[in-house]
């Protein structure tokens, strides 16, 4: 089974405001973006326990024309917030990356 890794060109995180995160896959071409943006690997419910957060929270969005999927979630602390731990959100995609799909 291949990885998230292996099929992506690229997978990112940023903030999307100073309450909520966005994942960004970037599958490497249309195939790939076909054949495993649906995985179950990568639904809510699963992506929830990797990210330790409420499945219910998680908003998906498919953009086939440029082959991504993309996945919004609440941070866990405010942006800035004494808790916080990654400011912009950008290591928050690096437990994905094993996933197998």
């Amino acid at each position: 089974m291949p990885k998230l890794r292996e099929v992506c060109r690229h997978v990112r995180t940023k903030n999307a405001g100073p309450f909520w995160i966005t994942l960004d896959m970037f599958f490497k071409d249309a195939e790939s973006f076909d054949r495993y943006a649906q995985s179950p690997s990568l639904g809510a419910a699963q992506v929830a326990q990797l990210l330790g957060i409420d499945d219910r929270s998680i908003k998906r969005f498919l953009v086939p024309n440029l082959h991504v999927l993309k996945m919004s979630y609440p941070r866990r602390h405010p942006q800035g917030g004494s808790l916080e731990r990654d400011m912009h959100g950008g290591q928050q995609y690096v437990s994905l990356l094993d996933v197998e799909l």
